[in-house]
C-alpha cells in the first residue's frame, strides 16, 4: 500500500459529492462511524502538541507497514484527522515519514479552515513523521 493508493481510495470515497460542504458533511458523518478510541490512549504522551483542539495519535507498525489511529474532541478535526492518518495507514516509514499528502485539498476540504487548523492539521503531520521515525515496538512511550 502506498500514499497515492491511500490518497486514491479517499478520493474515490468523497470526490463524487460535488458541494464541497455537502463532502465535508460526509466526512464528518464518515467518522461517526469509528470503533471507540479506548480511553487510556488519551494519555500526555498521545496528545499532538500545536492543535487547538484535543488531539490523540497512537501508531502501531508490523515490521514496517504502519497503522494510525487517532481521536479529537472536536468532529471536524476529528475529521480530518483521520482522514489523515488514512493517508498513511498501511505504508512504509520511509513513506510516513516524506510523503506530503494532497487529497485534502483535492477534496477542497482545506480551503475555508483557518490558519489555526491548518497548523494544527501541520502538527498532526509531523507527529506521524516522528512516529515513522522509531523503529519498532510501542511508539508511543
Amino acid at each position: 500500500m502506498t500514499v497515492a493508493d491511500n490518497e486514491q481510495t479517499l478520493l474515490d470515497e468523497f470526490h463524487f459529492i460535488e458541494n464541497p460542504q455537502e463532502r465535508l458533511g460526509a466526512i464528518v458523518d464518515a467518522t461517526r462511524q469509528l470503533p471507540h478510541f479506548p480511553e487510556a490512549d488519551r494519555s500526555d504522551d498521545n496528545h499532538v502538541k500545536g492543535c487547538t483542539s484535543q488531539v490523540w495519535l497512537v501508531a502501531e507498525n508490523d515490521g514496517d507497514v504502519w497503522q494510525f489511529k487517532s481521536d479529537c474532541d472536536s468532529p471536524l478535526v476529528r475529521a480530518l484527522v483521520h482522514l489523515l492518518c488514512r493517508c498513511f495507514d498501511g505504508v512504509s516509514a520511509e513513506e510516513a515519514k516524506t510523503v506530503e499528502i494532497t487529497v485534502l485539498d483535492q477534496l477542497g476540504v482545506t480551503r475555508n479552515l483557518t490558519p489555526t487548523r491548518l497548523n494544527g492539521l501541520a502538527a498532526v503531520r509531523a507527529r506521524i513523521a516522528t512516529l515513522a521515525s522509531r523503529t519498532t515496538g510501542n511508539l508511543n512511550d
